[in-house]
């Protein structure tokens, strides 16, 4: 008795369709990013890796598209993160010193 295993692979991956909680997270980012600019609102960053990583998620188990906008939700996301926490570090140790 042989096993024999199938491997299905979508026939065209361009009729799956986009994610839209990573289209949320993309937008996020970009709102993030003017955010950081012109309003000191970094918070956001937060909500944008969030919806980043539940995008990742949602697209492997739908099989859908999106993948480049939530890793790039997620890239600017931790990097905002990460200024944020650097500056609030400079911040600190500046004020303590004076």
């Amino acid at each position: 008795m042989s096993t024999e295993i199938v491997h299905t692979v979508p026939a065209d991956t361009s009729l799956q369709p986009v994610n839209r909680q990573a289209i949320v997270a993309a937008a996020m980012a970009v709102l993030a990013i003017v955010g950081l600019f012109f309003a000191g609102m970094a918070v956001i960053a937060i909500f944008v890796v969030g919806a980043g990583h539940v995008a990742l998620n949602q697209i492997q188990q739908r099989g859908e598209r999106g993948r480049a906008f939530a890793i790039g939700a997620l890239v600017v996301g931790y990097g905002i993160g990460i200024l944020s926490l650097g500056s609030a570090l400079i911040f600190a140790v500046t004020s303590a010193a004076s």
